[in-house]
């Protein structure tokens, strides 16, 4: 150790400040300034400015009478926030969406992987299983990301022509549960029961999971009545979950098989099938492609113009074909999809319970937290930290181009893990980080292949954006 590091001093143990308020009443209030009174960036900056620190108290939707104990200590930077990765430190049990947990009724009864604890003994067999569904669908994921991309497109066009703009979200919905669909089990849901219904009846139902932390935008004390203050009725949804169901059972027979035979009933795994296509991975593409196209076309033509040409380059000298190698050479395309997770990650909470009394370190202090007290990470604060990235708030297309830079992958963190690890049976890093990293690659590249630039409008949505192309213009180099 050098002189300089040796007489470092070492950061100051401080109490954690803030407050939970009256009971009963200040977790109401703080819920009506989270959705209403601030909205939820001004809801977390308040509290760092008033307490001056980003390790703090507070209460977290939805409250009463969906939580029973709403109170957390939030984690807003880069640095106490990865604790939330270290399962030997705290436990992840049954919190997947916080301070709540939705009625099992949602899923047949069953406690789904993403509310396993890795400690838990079906964890590993379940995430095993998602390993096995990802491993048999490799071959299948770059044709059928074309040929859903390329209706994809065609809608937008057609309806482009039509109307002068064109709403990117139904198109691109449609487009994601097809091609998971298609990718993972070889079904086409526009041939079956299902038809075009998937993405509408998948809404519906996470909706019914995820509707305590969200706003429609509806009149406030009809949707925090409606919303936030008792869970919906799962009966009402359970004939649409059924449709699902069904698709998924008729569909995944090759995987179902392979559970049997790890020791899980067909019908578990089902369940686990279900969700994990339609919750965790067609909730989040269907988010993070609008996300990425909000980045990119409010970045401007030079940018669309950059991209296209080192796509199309690359594609030329492998001979026309893309392929995954061809990807790996096209790193302004990687450092744009790397930028999009981080400025904008599509998962934005992650909770963890301590397990022991522990010290949690931000930039400026040490904080003590006592075994039990349930922590909670705001996403986008730890990404946008800036003590870690220099122009955190911007866009920054090329952050992640270089040896060096490569090196802030670490604090990339949409997957429930550092970019730079991957998922193994033992931990709750997401089981298709890869998978959704491709995709999205590939979204990108079937994108400029076939456009040199375009123009959008962006307007809020209950999750992430909703994006409207207002103009598109075709290749033409």
């Amino acid at each position: 150790m050098t002189v300089s590091e040796l007489e470092k001093p070492e950061l100051p143990l401080k109490s954690i400040p803030g407050d939970y308020g009256l009971p009963f009443i200040g977790a109401i209030k703080d819920r009506l300034d989270y959705f209403y009174n601030q909205g939820r960036d001004e809801f977390f900056k308040f509290k760092i400015q008033k307490y001056q620190s980003t390790v703090l108290r507070t209460n977290m939707p939805p409250g009463p009478f969906i939580s029973s104990n709403p109170k957390v200590v939030a984690l807003l930077d880069g640095k106490s926030f990865s604790i939330l990765f270290d399962i030997s430190k705290v436990e992840k049990k049954d919190l997947l969406t916080g301070t709540y947990m939705s009625s099992t009724y949602l899923t047949g009864g069953y406690r789904i992987l993403s509310y396993l604890d890795p400690s838990e003994p079906k964890h590993a067999k379940l995430k095993q299983l998602l390993f096995f569904l990802l491993k048999s669908s490799r071959d299948r994921v770059l044709p059928e990301s074309k040929a859903c991309y390329t209706e994809l497109f065609k809608t937008v066009e057609n309806e482009l022509a039509e109307k002068g703009k064109c709403s990117f979200q139904t198109p691109s919905e449609q487009a994601a549960f097809n091609l998971l669909a298609r990718a993972f089990f070889e079904s086409n849901p526009v041939d079956s029961k299902l038809g075009i219904d998937g993405p509408s009846l998948a809404n519906k139902w996470v909706l019914f999971q995820l509707g305590p932390i969200f706003t429609l935008g509806l009149p406030t004390y009809i949707e925090d009545l409606l919303l936030h203050t008792f869970p919906l009725p799962s009966f009402l949804i359970k004939k649409d979950y059924k449709k699902l169901y069904d698709f998924f059972y008729e569909s995944a027979g090759l995987i179902l098989d392979e559970a049997e035979k790890m020791g899980i009933s067909r019908n578990e795994a089902c369940h686990n099938l279900v969700f994990a296509t339609c919750f965790n991975s067609f909730g989040g593409i269907k988010v993070f492609f609008q996300i990425m196209l909000k980045w990119i076309g409010l970045a401007g033509e030079n940018l669309h113009l950059s991209l296209a040409k080192e796509i199309r380059s690359v594609i030329k000298s492998n001979g026309g074909e893309l392929s995954l190698s061809a990807m790996e050479r096209m790193p302004l395309m990687k450092s744009v999809v790397y930028e999009s997770f981080r400025i904008d990650p599509p998962v934005q909470f992650q909770y963890g319970k301590a397990k022991k009394d522990l010290l949690i370190e931000s930039h400026h202090a040490v904080y003590e937290v006592k075994e039990g007290e349930m922590l909670f990470g705001y996403q986008p604060f730890a990404t946008k930290d800036p003590n870690i990235f220099d122009r955190a708030e911007e866009f920054v297309p090329d952050w992640f181009m270089g040896v060096e830079e490569e090196k802030l992958l670490k604090y990339v963190l949409w997957s429930n893990g550092p970019e730079t690890e991957h998922p193994t049976v033992a931990d709750k890093q997401c089981a298709g980080k890869d998978f959704v990293m491709l995709v999205s690659r590939l979204f990108v590249v079937e994108f400029f292949r076939r456009y040199d630039t375009f123009e959008v409008e962006v307007g809020p949505a209950p999750v992430g954006v909703a994006v409207t192309i207002t103009s598109l213009r075709a290749a033409s180099f």
